[in-house]
């Protein structure tokens, strides 16, 4: 055999199988790498708009916690004004209160003064009379000086 004869058999069959891979094989494997490709670039996109829809979540997340805490202290801050008129409402009742017990009591004192005042005039009048009778060594009638002890009461 000739090396030659051999070389160029080989290079032909060489020749045939690119043809045969060019024409049977490389479409199958740009099929698929094409596909591939196109499921990485899907990919990317994908992740592309969730990487943009994560920012633009997060900024509302962060503005409805702000507002939530800007609401929040707007409710703190009704409740301590709301804590403070109740605390002056519960002060003025009780001022209140307070002046009409004491009223209540002083009108009390009153009446307790004004009915010791007058068991007092009646004790001085019995007293007097009672002097009188001693001294005068007689008894008094307290029907017919009834109009004298009124007198002497009223004028202690």
């Amino acid at each position: 055999m000739n090396i030659n004869a051999t070389l160029i058999g080989q290079a032909i069959w060489f020749a045939l199988f690119i043809w045969f891979v060019m024409k049977m094989v490389w479409p199958y494997f740009q099929r698929i790498i094409a596909e591939r490709q196109k499921e990485v670039a899907d990919g990317l996109a994908a992740a592309e708009r969730g990487r943009q829809t994560l920012e633009i979540s997060t900024r509302q997340a962060e503005e409805e916690v702000k507002r939530a805490r800007e609401r929040a202290a707007d409710i703190v801050a009704q409740a301590e004004k709301r804590a403070t008129q109740m605390v002056d409402e519960a002060r003025g009742a009780a001022r209140e209160e307070g002046s009409r017990e004491k009223a209540a009591a002083q009108a009390e004192i009153e009446q307790q003064y004004a009915r010791a005042r007058e068991q007092l005039r009646e004790q001085v009048a019995m007293l007097a009379v009672a002097g009188a009778e001693k001294i005068l060594r007689r008894e008094v009638d307290a029907r017919a000086h009834a109009q004298l002890l009124e007198s002497i009461k009223a004028q202690l």
